[in-house]
């Protein structure tokens, strides 16, 4: 498994009956889990009195109950800073557990540059939301391409590089739907050196297109590697679907890159280390492919 446990500022405290009880910062939260089906006695105090919950509609949706919950705040991952708010669907503006995979990719652009520190690293991150391996990548080193569909997301990334004292780092800044620009980096024949991406489980293109991850994953991913250099050093595919298990990122990432590029392909679940209890948390899971 590949778990993300180098945080600081934020730790999973205790999880039971279908919800997670997380310390960002200073901020104590009460979110939904749907993978926590077991129960807990609740013992840590914070259980009872968060600085906000988060409460699932039977509906669909839900909403957050603040208890002195700032607007925003900020909580830091080695040198890098992340803006953090409450908003739609329990979210808060980061997944935690991604860190492990900053980790590892930037340990691979720092490798490269040290072999040849003129070489320009392009790095492609799709589907980017507000910019964890956007600014990792860059801090690495890395010139990096960050695409969302999404305004208000392409903006929060920018917060969180200039937080993280990267504001004039070599980042483009692309407002744009993913599989489009894909396509026209195809016929514009423009090459990266690696790609991360965090496809939805579900969506709709610009014209109402429906993006469903299963159906359309795999055909994305060989247009992907189409967009790579010919000698690439790695590809990030991060998976919150079910259906998309840790063997099948593997298959898959197999036969699109290792079949065209050489090198190997490790995929895992990806978890975070839970403080009660000492086990862990399951949160998705990663493909990883290195040349």
């Amino acid at each position: 498994m590949i778990i993300s446990d180098q945080w600081k500022d934020y730790e999973v405290i205790d999880t039971g009956s279908g919800e997670k009880l997380e310390r960002w910062g200073d901020c104590y939260l009460v979110r939904p889990d749907p993978q926590v089906i077991w129960e807990s006695d609740r013992r840590d105090p914070h259980w009872a009195h968060p600085n906000g919950h988060y409460h699932r509609s039977a509906k669909g949706g839900g909403q957050w109950e603040a208890f002195d919950l700032p607007e925003e705040w900020t909580i830091g991952y080695n040198k890098l800073r992340f803006a953090l708010k409450p908003f739609a669907f329990k979210h808060t503006g980061l997944f935690p557990e991604q860190a492990a995979n900053w980790d590892w990719f930037s340990s691979i652009i720092k490798k490269a540059l040290v072999e040849d520190p003129q070489r320009q690293i392009k790095v492609l991150n799709l589907f980017a939301y507000t910019g964890g391996a956007t600014v990792s990548a860059a801090a690495a080193g890395a010139h990096v391409t960050h695409v969302d569909a999404s305004k208000g997301m392409v903006g929060w990334a920018k917060e969180n590089a200039r937080l993280s004292g990267l504001e004039d780092a070599p980042v483009r800044w692309l407002v744009d739907d993913c599989v489009k620009f894909v396509e026209r980096e195809i016929r514009r024949g423009n090459k990266y050196d690696a790609i991360i991406m965090d496809p939805p489980s579900y969506g709709r293109g610009p014209k109402g297109e429906i993006w469903k991850l299963e159906d359309n994953v795999y055909s994305f991913i060989k247009r992907c590697a189409m967009i790579l250099a010919d000698d690439p050093l790695f590809v990030l595919v991060n998976s919150y679907t079910t259906g998309l298990q840790p063997a099948v990122l593997s298959y898959m990432m197999n036969t699109v890159f290792v079949s065209r590029f050489g090198g190997s392909v490790e995929a895992d679940e990806v978890g975070l280390p839970v403080t009660s209890t000492k086990l862990i948390l399951p949160c998705g899971a990663s493909g990883r492919y290195h040349k």
